[in-house]
């Protein structure tokens, strides 16, 4: 199998694009690096499976060659995360839509299979919970640059049912609920490797709002795991599907077990949204999956409970910052020759 991963230098890329070359797939990512890390395929790099790109999905002529050549396309590409939302929206409208429509139409004119990464999101405000795929969404005011997001990826959504429909494009569209994981970035506002940065570092674990808010947490592996069932899949064709863990846990009690398992000093600080955002802000309360049908379908349910979770961040991050430390010295160590004991005070 050829597959191409849009967004395939970030976070779940990444880690698909492993899973994808282990079982023998040949890979191609392309990514304008906008929030992915080319870091986190450089280990890929020298794999005569893999294959990399480093442009935007907007680029029609580079796409249509990409597409062309592949036999499957995960589309991954997106501006996400909170920050980014409220501080670039145009960047995130014009990422989510205009990008997906390139994606969309290329895939549409080579008739390729799309497996269509979405987003929890799109259920807005939504109290219905747990959240079933076929539920309403209930989204805040145009005046609120916070839903952004959810409506450029419920347009994401429309748009490619569309392609099915009227053009028998094979779409399945896969709606994540906060997955997690080794290589994720705090940047965005990403509230897990956020936390275990701060707890890490002695700092003070900042919690917005009142920490009473609740998500579900899903490991990176998982969500790989799932992605590749669903696309191996006839049966997902045309469908929506949630995948997520259901272990609720509010902000508040998720620093708390940073704190703890990172066996670290720090304190847990509020900060109201106004100030950690812009005023006026909205939240979800509560977001978590129905993950029935996924798992009808395919037999999918995560095994990597919270505790894993936070205990492979927190490992990861540690031993991110080991090899960072002995880059450092090693560079320092070449330039100034032999380094000397310093004398004690």
């Amino acid at each position: 199998m050829k597959a191409l991963i849009t967004g395939g230098c970030g976070f779940i890329g990444s880690h698909l694009a492993e899973a994808l070359l282990d079982r023998g797939d040949q890979v191609t990512v392309i990514d304008d690096l906008s929030t992915g890390r080319f870091q986190n395929v450089a280990h890929l790099a020298e794999h005569p499976s893999f294959h990399f790109a480093i442009e935007s999905i907007t680029n029609e002529i580079v796409m249509d060659r990409l597409v062309a050549e592949c036999d499957r396309i995960y589309h991954l590409a997106a501006a996400v995360g909170v920050d980014l939302v409220v501080r670039d929206p145009v960047h995130v409208l014009e990422t989510n839509v205009k990008g997906t429509e390139v994606v969309l139409r290329i895939g549409a004119r080579y008739r390729k299979k799309l497996m269509l990464a979405s987003t929890s999101e799109v259920y807005g405000k939504s109290t219905a919970v747990p959240f079933a795929e076929d539920d309403d969404g209930i989204l805040g005011a145009t005046t609120r640059s916070r839903w952004s997001y959810a409506c450029s990826k419920a347009m994401d959504e429309f748009m490619a049912l569309a392609y099915h429909k009227q053009l028998a494009l094979p779409v399945v569209i896969m709606r994540f609920f906060n997955t997690v994981g080794p290589r994720q970035t705090g940047r965005y506002g990403m509230v897990i490797p956020r936390f275990v940065q701060q707890a890490l570092a002695g700092e003070p674990l900042t919690v917005y709002g009142d920490g009473q808010q609740s998500r579900c947490f899903t490991y990176v592996g998982d969500v790989v795991q799932a992605i590749v069932a669903l696309s191996d899949d006839p049966a997902a064709v045309g469908q929506v599907f949630n995948i997520g863990s259901t272990e609720e846990v509010t902000i508040q009690a998720l620093a708390q077990r940073t704190i703890a398992l990172a066996e670290s000093a720090s304190e847990v600080v509020y900060v109201p949204y106004r100030e950690a955002y812009e005023a006026g802000f909205e939240d979800m309360r509560r977001r978590v999956p129905d993950i029935g049908k996924i798992g009808r379908l395919i037999g999918w349910a995560p095994t990597v409970g919270l505790d894993g979770i936070l205990t492979r961040v927190i490992e990861h991050m540690r031993s991110d910052d080991a090899s960072t430390l002995a880059e450092a010295g090693a560079s320092v160590a070449a330039m100034e020759g032999p380094v000397r004991p310093m004398g004690e005070n």
